[in-house]
């Protein structure tokens, strides 16, 4: 890259970063919300939310000038094709994620410590700032399941629906609030679904949030120590196993928990474990900024493997090959950076 494209380059980047930040601001103070309602002036717009006009005056100068929102005769607008990726209860709704990104700024100084030090950031460090900045554990997979998981995810897989529909013992490794089982259960019935997680505040909020579903439950424990008798008929884990501490430990434990003609469901980042072959692609940058600033680091402080979401596909596959899988077929999802391995022994 020439010298002029990288400064440019390189002034979009912080462009984007700052956008970041008052993305979040306007979530936070409603002005998302008030200005998709339909055009108006800076005055109007913060009536409307309840704001002090020149502070929505400036913002309104970097939505406008960032692509967010259009400015005409005056007025401010929200297009409704652009409102769609930061407002509703839609898969299509990036805001979690942003907010998640925003939030993770926080722990920085931890992080940047742990470079010269070593160790890492414990889970429990990012709670502040998620709270502080709006940021919710699980929203940013709560609407892809509702949209995507029974036809996107498990619909990829032949078969699948069909030992779902006629009944399974299913278990969820990494369930978090249970967003994955809610859509499930409601889904199939006739099947048992069961959610496990180490930590105990979203397993309770798991167990209320789902209190009228009568075949899910939520349990709390170590996927490191699972165990299972009878054994299940179908394993899950979204995004889960690179963030596990003995990942190695918990794939052989996922074997050993099911039937003989079970099936391992596994939902996890879509790169290759080489730099050099991730570069091109639109997603990898972003992604190993999240695996640095939570999935490495967090494992780190917990003594773990450090795989980081970067782990790869040829590790996946070696590792799983290693837990005694020996049928492993990786298909794509509904997610560009997300990929489905079908795992059978």
């Amino acid at each position: 890259m020439e010298e002029q494209d990288f400064a440019a380059h390189l002034t979009a980047t912080m462009t984007g970063s700052a956008l970041t930040m008052l993305i979040g601001v306007g979530h936070r103070t409603g002005l998302f919300e008030a200005a998709a309602h339909g055009p108006a002036t800076s005055a109007g717009l913060a009536e409307r939310a309840g704001l002090r006009e020149r502070y929505v005056r400036e913002w309104l100068g970097a939505m406008v000038t960032g692509g967010i929102f259009t400015f005409d005769a005056g007025e401010y607008t929200f297009p409704p094709g652009h409102a769609k990726f930061l407002l509703g209860e839609t898969a299509s709704n990036l805001m979690p994620s942003l907010l998640t990104l925003t939030a993770f700024t926080g722990i920085l100084p931890d992080l940047e410590r742990s470079f010269a030090e070593g160790g890492g950031v414990p889970r429990s460090a990012y709670g502040p700032y998620l709270e502080t900045l709006g940021a919710k554990t699980g929203d940013s997979w709560k609407h892809i399941y509702r949209e995507h998981l029974v036809d996107g995810f498990f619909g990829a897989v032949p078969g699948l629906t069909e030992k779902l529909r006629n009944g399974a013992r299913v278990l969820d490794l990494g369930c978090g609030t249970g967003n994955a089982i809610s859509v499930a259960a409601r889904a199939f019935p006739t099947s048992r679904f069961t959610g496990l997680d180490i930590n105990p505040g979203v397993v309770a909020q798991a167990n209320e949030t789902n209190a009228g579903l009568p075949n899910a439950g939520f349990v709390v424990g170590d996927a490191a120590e699972l165990t299972a008798e009878p054994p299940y008929d179908v394993i899950t884990a979204f995004d889960a196993i690179h963030d596990q501490d003995r990942p190695d430990v918990v794939l052989r434990r996922i074997r050993d928990a099911l039937a003989p003609d079970g099936l391992f469901f596994m939902v996890d980042t879509f790169f290759s474990g080489d730099v050099a072959k991730n570069v091109g692609n639109p997603l990898a940058a972003l992604c190993y900024s999240i695996s640095l600033m939570y999935c490495t680091t967090t494992s780190i402080a917990e003594g773990g493997a450090a795989l980081g979401a970067m782990w790869g596909t040829e590790t996946a596959r070696d590792m799983l090959a290693d837990a005694g899988f020996r049928h492993v077929d990786v298909l794509g999802s509904p997610r560009p950076q997300n990929c489905i391995y079908v795992c059978r022994a």
